[in-house]
């Protein structure tokens, strides 16, 4: 299995994927620390590096119900 089928099927889809490496991309560019080693210094990149490598989990909440018109 492909490392990226890996991170689909832990973040249910790509779209959660992105997600999920797009929230850990702002917290690099606000001053966290990396969570392992990459050969990118830009924060989206290192981000999905992460991500992919297992280092950073992503959980989708419920979703709110639509209110009653």
């Amino acid at each position: 299995m492909a490392l990226n089928e890996q991170a689909s099927l832990l973040l249910q889809n790509k779209y959660s994927l992105v997600k999920g490496a797009a929230r850990r991309a702002r917290q690099l560019q606000s001053g966290a620390p990396s969570l392992g080693v990459s050969n990118s210094l830009k924060a989206c990149r290192v981000a999905q590096d992460e991500v992919r490598a297992g280092k950073v989990t992503y959980t989708v909440g419920a979703r709110k119900p639509a209110p009653a018109l």
